[in-house]
């Protein structure tokens, strides 16, 4: 985590979501439950925003998106996005087509494992914002569906067309993004789209052992492997290895390399600083 802080506090209240901190991982519920959990303009930035700020807090290890009551996120809100939107302005949608890749970028760059635990349908802008996470930990009933075309808009919103071919493949990504039809969580599994494949009754704990597993890891290894991964995607094979060799090297000399080394000879489990 970055120890340099500016003058601005911390935001104690989130007016969007809700957002709980425990013991090293920060749980944010989409919380609309009446309506899927759609996304509004203000959602996407406090989101925007909250992702600023964990780097920055000290206390956050590993992120979990989730939703409240019937489903993870049914996208943007018909009314309170699309029906706003058709009275704005091009300058207007592009502000807004920029916050909402803002999110995505975020959730890419943010030195944190994100888990998305995703029951219901993961629909729209929800189904991207679940593929921008690191981990989706999906019970079996779950169901994505990239709805864009057929609300008259490019499949390719906020950055899919980047990250989903390079997860299920260009024909996979093709077929979700173009025409737009729900998938069932165990064809998504089969496509690669899904991490972990679980029982409905067992999301929540599959989701807590995953976010307890990774918040009691080695923090810094996991930043720089993300940030390697993310990087990696748009370059060459030489420039890949000189920056592993460059990372690899400053990992070296950090203290939880050390402690591997101690635990590994005293037959003790590391205690990992993120150091």
């Amino acid at each position: 985590m970055s120890p340099f802080r500016g003058s601005v506090p911390f935001t104690d209240t989130w007016e969007h979501f809700r957002v709980e901190h425990a013991d090293g991982v920060a749980t944010v519920t989409l919380n609309r439950p009446d309506k899927i959990n759609a996304l509004t303009f203000q959602a996407y930035a406090d989101l925007r925003d909250l992702l600023a700020e964990l780097p920055h807090r000290g206390d956050t290890r590993v992120l979990v998106l989730r939703g409240e009551g019937p489903g993870f996120c049914s996208g943007g809100d018909v009314n309170e996005i699309i029906g706003e939107l058709l009275k704005m302005r091009p300058d207007e949608h592009l502000s807004f087509t920029r916050m909402t890749g803002d999110v995505v970028r975020a959730l890419r760059e943010v030195p944190i494992p994100v888990i998305a635990s995703i029951h219901g349908i993961a629909a729209g802008a929800g189904s991207v914002l679940a593929l921008a996470a690191d981990f989706r930990i999906v019970a079996r009933s779950a169901r994505f569906a990239f709805l864009f075309t057929k609300v008259g808009l490019s499949g390719s919103d906020m950055g899919a067309a980047y990250l989903l071919p390079r997860i299920v493949g260009l024909g996979n990504a093709t077929k979700l993004l173009m025409l737009g039809d729900t998938v069932k969580a165990p064809e998504a599994d089969r496509y690669g789209l899904v991490s972990e494949l679980v029982e409905d009754d067992e999301l929540q704990i599959a989701t807590d052992a995953l976010a307890r597993r990774l918040a009691d890891g080695p923090a810094l290894a996991y930043a720089q492997t993300k940030m390697l991964l993310t990087r990696e995607l748009d370059m060459g094979l030489s420039p890949s290895l000189e920056m592993d060799a460059a990372v690899q090297a400053l990992l070296m000399n950090t203290r939880d390399h050390a402690e591997f080394h101690r635990a590994f000879n005293a037959k003790e489990t590391p205690n990992w600083e993120g150091r």
